[in-house]
């Protein structure tokens, strides 16, 4: 169903869940946690669990409901994040949608020459400025997984890339519990002390359980760094419905709770009152094939429902939009970014990722990226809808003009429109004539000149030098550290 808020500003909201259904799913992902169980692969976590009441039998943990329950509501109710010059830039609760670039790749598609590639980490940096440009994208993840450095050192390399390339927030992934520590003393360096990046986060973590109902060592201890810490992370296991979870979609949304509702309980009986969110993926399994869409419509179904219930509990939620299955920028590229997009904004979802996403996550596009970021401003012009007040009704200058006037050199006209109107940078609203004129460029082409234009003449917020050689001592040195081990 479609709701309006018509209180003040009539904005689209989209609630696809009864207060039933949602209650079903939490009583159902509950059942999953304290009767189905999860296989937990560390042992501290084992015994942590099993003082608070959970029932352990060797790597089997059943976890009763008023565990759950306290968790939940001694997880804040949303959080902050800041940029990282100290300035707020993220509230991240309710139905606030932001949006962020995709991660985790292992091929770049060259926006300029059109061929795919191993990711590479000048790709990353390159990504992270253009990111930084596009004033729509509120976040930035690594684009993609570097392949020209050391697998398990990564990810240092892909912060260091993020980090010195945007001022917006991160969020990260860490393939070690070691690398995760490196990252937050890097960041700590950039805010001025672990205090300072507490007291003002600029970054995220995403540890994923594997699907289903197992949890890792070593995602638990990345969980426990950031608990620690009180640092913001975002529970994120990802569920393929038919393959790794229900192939219905109410089913995997119950399972999807239940693996995030987990990651949530190790957090808090680590650190209570830590900041979490609540949230999963769909990756739908194409029967077909036997691959992965990113772009299917039953994913925004089920990130609909799974931040519903987040949203019941106060808590912030994870979502995917701005992706494609497709290899190239045509219409299947835009079509399945622009539905996403407006889909789980209407959901109200917090923190939603993936955007530049191609190739069904095989590869990060900028030129994805770039065009979505037209879209997502389309999306939130929508959303925002329009205020309805004596100003905005605006009656006196109806009055004024009259029949048969105009309004183009009105006050009001001035006062108001470049809030009220939209307009697009590579999509075109060109006469014909001077379309064919200007050599009749698609989409891809001004997308193109923007990716060019942005390279050439916008300059991130520079670190200092005192920051920058820190970042890189700790980066060379946990490199060394990591593969020498």
């Amino acid at each position: 169903m479609i709701q309006t808020n018509t209180t003040l500003k009539a904005s689209p909201q989209f609630r696809m869940l009864t207060q039933d259904q949602v209650e079903r799913i939490k009583r159902t992902a509950f059942k999953v946690l304290e009767e189905v169980g999860f296989k937990v692969l560390h042992p501290g976590v084992r015994k942590m669990l099993q003082k608070a009441g959970a029932i352990v039998q060797g790597e089997s943990v059943k976890v009763p409901e008023f565990i759950v329950q306290g968790c939940l509501s001694s997880a804040p109710k949303g959080w902050t994040l800041y940029d990282r010059q100290g300035n707020r830039a993220l509230d991240v609760s309710g139905r606030n949608s932001y949006y962020g670039t995709s991660t985790a790749s292992p091929n770049t598609k060259d926006a300029l020459t059109g061929e795919y590639h191993e990711t590479r980490v000048e790709d990353l940096a390159r990504a992270a400025k253009i990111a930084d440009a596009l004033e729509n994208i509120d976040w930035v993840m690594p684009m993609g997984s570097a392949q020209d450095v050391p697998a398990i050192a990564a990810d240092l390399h892909e912060f260091f890339a993020a980090v010195t390339n945007t001022t917006k927030p991160i969020v990260f992934l860490a393939y070690t519990p070691r690398g995760t520590e490196l990252i937050y003393d890097m960041a700590a360096q950039v805010a001025g002390g672990m205090d300072k990046l507490r007291e003002k986060p600029f970054l995220v973590l995403y540890p994923e359980s594997i699907s289903p109902l197992v949890m890792p060592k070593e995602v638990a201890d990345r969980i426990f760094i950031a608990a620690d810490r009180f640092m913001p992370q975002m529970m994120g296991p990802s569920i393929q419905p038919g393959a790794t979870g229900p192939v219905t979609m109410a089913g995997a949304v119950a399972q999807g709770v239940a693996e995030s509702m987990f990651c949530v309980v190790v957090a808090q009986l680590r650190q209570k009152g830590c900041p979490v969110g609540l949230g999963c993926n769909f990756g739908i399994l194409d029967m077909a094939q036997g691959l992965m869409s990113i772009a299917s419509p039953e994913m925004s179904l089920g990130l609909a429902a799974q931040a519903e219930v987040a949203q019941t509990l106060g808590l912030p939620t994870w979502g995917l939009a701005g992706a494609t299955d497709a290899k190239c920028l045509d219409a299947q590229s835009g079509a399945e970014a622009a539905f996403h997009i407006l889909a789980q904004g209407q959901a109200g979802l917090n923190l939603i990722h993936d955007v530049g996403y191609m190739d069904m996550s095989m590869a990060c596009g900028v030129e994805q990226l770039v065009m979505s970021n037209d879209v997502i401003g389309m999306a939130k012009r929508f959303l925002r809808g329009f205020e309805v007040s004596d100003e905005h009704l605006a009656l006196d200058v109806i009055s004024k003009v009259g029949p048969g006037g105009h309004y183009l050199q009105e006050e009001h006209t001035m006062n108001h429109f470049r809030k009220e109107l939209w307009r697009s940078k590579v999509f075109t609203r060109q006469p014909f004539e001077r379309w064919k004129e200007e050599g009749s460029k698609d989409v891809e082409t001004r997308v193109r000149e923007e990716i060019r234009r942005i390279l050439e003449t916008h300059k991130p917020k520079a670190l200092s030098d005192e920051v920058l050689a820190e970042l890189e001592r700790i980066k060379i040195n946990g490199e060394k550290e990591l593969t020498c081990n």
